[in-house]
């Protein structure tokens, strides 16, 4: 315990100093939020890596004249599944012309089906820069088909108008997303204020960290946005919140739990705060950096949305470290124990202990019991702990990675249904073009070559244009397969192998089916280069607080083991709630990540809980010690990770849904399992010999259960 940490804790708990340290806060957020109102700029979501040939090909589309205008498809057919009429094509020909002079586009169609059973209509409109920009263009020109008489008429007769396609997919995205995150942001309060009244048992206990909390989680929102701005960064602002709350109140669990403990051996509620402040900083600071410093590694990821959250993610977490090692403890000091109300603790309460059971002993408590159990028995419970990880890995039998963009969407949208339509009457591929940009001279050749293909409907030159001094041709490719299908991916790559061998047509494949395949491949190529340096940094980090390497890499290795069986379970589970065979593709990375990086959470707050006990009980004994003492607190930690992780399952996307899914029945399995089991028995296995080189701790003469080794 160094001398600065001392100090600091008297600061942060004095009179004068709790004070002094309160107003600066409030006065620092109070600038932070009035200088950087206002930050938050809309920005494209790019799935795919910047480099990748669609994103190059995009960049070429963007630059034909009227690039941002896009055709959306108004999707006619009978409900009953009839053929369109004579005079059903008449009244969609009237539909359309009377669309054109409404939006002064011309509106194509109706292009009828082979079993003339569905039409389409191609209405262009203009594309925002971003989903909820187009949102807006799409929301009116539904709003003029609901007004159009002949519209209205064909809608009576029982036929559907459906508009869907690719602007209009986002669009309805963009719209799902309308409010959801304010009622994420109440759901994961109303969480995270359940699960710390019943932690706390204090009908106002509760609500210090989570105001607090709730001001740390505003202070990163503001801050994130101008991070955004200045970065241009991609992120999705709820995965960030819900770190903040989760993150935050794991923090002042553990904090307000050793000040409970601590007034039970000092009167003086402030030395009994500065005492636990001390003793738990280093391990906020240490369990923070680990994530921070994991979150960081995500500089190196190539899809853009990843990279992204990486950055901001990180400083949401420092912002939630310092709001809870900064800014709670003067609360605390200032409301004093009577906020404990109406269990507050008792200095009498630990004289009782020490009589019972030693200066060192908890008092008795399940905990107490299990951990006993397990050292004793470690084998047997080490074994079961390995069969329940090894029927969660399971789950990845009959899984698969990348959803197509209809599975992307939880919610029932009108794109949607009308992409099924469409699905069933024309080419799949019909709603999502492959587009191909090449030069002017060859794109005769490009044609004729992809339009040879297998898998190719239909392949036509659409548009010449001078770029930068060179004549580039636009083409469209349409497919048989739904885009991103395993044959529609396929055939991207084949047609990128075509394109590629025809000398001096320099072409790019783009569209939506070449984006997703690139975005597949950019996640692939970011889980292979960051999870190793995710190990590497949570190796470094536990090697550096416990000085024991057998310790840290067996903490790590039962870390990776458990997310991976936790991604599997997820896995399964996802077949089983959501419907979805497959996971997203962003999904293993950062579940992974998040899995990895929050265990080493709880495993820091353990081992260096045990270290310690473990110089005065030996090292079996020391965990006994170490799962009495921080059982509970991890136990409501990891309860209040997961419930604020799965309030993610309130937003439209699969992939927040799955990712809310997956880390928090990986928290609880964790915590639950890992935690309790698992580590404690590996542990009494081993025995002293698990903090070598620490000759204190080998040569220490008191173990339980079996010789030190």
């Amino acid at each position: 315990m160094t001398s600065s940490l001392i100090k600091t804790a008297h600061t942060l708990t004095s009179k004068r100093g709790s004070w002094f340290v309160l107003g600066g806060v409030v006065v620092l957020v109070a600038l932070i939020f009035g200088l950087l109102s206002g930050a938050g700029e809309d920005r494209p979501n790019e799935t795919a890596p910047a480099d990748s040939e669609s994103a190059q090909a995009q960049r070429i589309l963007d630059k034909f004249p009227e690039a941002d205008k896009q055709s959306v498809m108004i999707v006619a057919s009978n409900t009953d599944g009839s053929t369109l009429s004579a005079g059903d094509r008449s009244e969609l020909e009237s539909l359309a012309g009377s669309l054109t002079k409404a939006s002064s586009e011309k509106v194509t169609g109706p292009i009828l089906s082979d079993d003339e059973q569905a039409a389409l209509l191609m209405v262009p409109i203009e594309v925002g820069l971003t989903n909820s920009d187009t949102a807006e263009t799409v929301d009116e020109l539904r709003a003029t088909i609901a007004a159009d008489p002949t519209a209205a008429g064909l809608a009576d007769s029982g036929m559907s108008l459906l508009v869907t396609g690719g602007p209009a997919i986002g669009a309805d995205i963009a719209s799902a997303f309308d409010g959801a995150d304010f009622t994420l942001l109440i759901v994961t309060i109303v969480i995270v204020a359940l699960l710390l009244i019943i932690t706390y048992r204090s009908p106002v206990l509760w609500l210090l960290p989570l105001i607090v909390i709730g001001t740390a989680d505003g202070l990163a929102s503001t801050v994130t946005a101008a991070v955004g701005d200045a970065l241009d960064l991609q992120f999705d602002a709820g995965i960030i919140s819900v770190l903040v709350f989760g993150a935050g109140a794991n923090y002042a669990l553990l904090l307000i739990s050793r000040y409970r403990e601590e007034l039970r051996r000092e009167a003086d509620h402030r030395a009994a705060l500065a005492e636990a402040w001390t003793h738990t900083a280093t391990t906020i600071l240490a369990s923070n950096l680990t994530v921070v410093l994991s979150l960081l590694s995500l500089v190196f990821a190539v899809i853009p949305g990843t990279r992204g959250l990486g950055i901001t993610a990180a400083v949401g977490l420092i912002i939630s470290a310092a709001a809870v090692l900064i800014a709670l403890p003067p609360v605390l000091a200032i409301c004093g124990k009577k906020m404990f109300w109406p269990f507050v603790p008792q200095v009498e309460d630990a004289v009782s202990d020490r009589a019972a059971g030693g200066a060192a002993s908890a008092k008795p408590s399940i905990w107490r019991r299990i951990a006993t159990r397990v050292v004793r028995k470690p084998w047997l419970h080490l074994g079961a702990g390995i069969v329940i990880l090894g029927v969660m890995a399971t789950g990845f039998i009959g899984s698969s990675i990348g959803l197509d963009q209809t599975e992307k969407f939880r919610v029932q949208s009108e794109s949607a249904q009308g992409l099924d339509i469409l699905a069933d009457h024309f080419p799949p591929g019909e709603s999502q073009p492959i587009w191909v940009v090449a030069d002017t001279d060859h794109a005769d050749h490009v044609v004729d070559s992809v339009s040879d293909m297998d898998g190719v409907v239909r392949a036509s030159a659409i548009e010449d244009t001078d770029i930068d001094g060179a004549s580039v041709t636009k083409i469209m490719v349409t497919g048989e397969y739904e885009p991103d299908s395993a044959k529609g991916l396929d055939l991207v790559g084949e047609i990128r192998d075509e394109v590629h061998a025809i000398d001096g047509a320099d072409a790019q494949v783009g569209g939506a089916a070449a984006t997703e395949l690139d975005a597949r491949d950019g996640n692939r190529a970011d889980f292979l280069t960051i999870v190793p340096m995710v190990l590497a940094i949570s190796f470094i980090i536990l090697l550096g607080i416990l000085r024991a390497p057998i310790a840290a890499f067996t903490l790590l290795l039962v870390n990776v083991v458990s997310s991976a069986a936790a991604i599997g379970l997820g896995a399964f589970l996802s077949r089983t709630i959501f419907g979805q065979a497959a996971l997203d593709a962003q999904v293993p990375i950062l579940a992974f990540l998040f899995l990895v990086a929050l265990g080493i959470d709880y495993s820091i707050f353990l081992a260096h809980r045990a270290k310690k006990e473990s110089a005065l009980h030996g090292g079996r004994q020391g965990m006994i010690e170490a799962v009495a003492h921080t059982g509970g607190v991890i136990t409501s930690a990891g309860i209040v990770l997961a419930g604020v992780f799965a309030a993610l399952g309130m937003l439209p996307l699969m992939v927040l849904g799955q990712l809310g899914l997956i880390v928090g029945v990986g928290v609880l399995v964790d915590t639950i399992i890992v935690r309790t089991v698992i580590v404690p028995s590996i542990f009494g296995l081993v025995g002293n010999r698990m903090w070598w080189p620490n000759r204190s701790f080998t040569r220490h003469p008191r173990t339980t259960g079996g010789s030190c080794g």
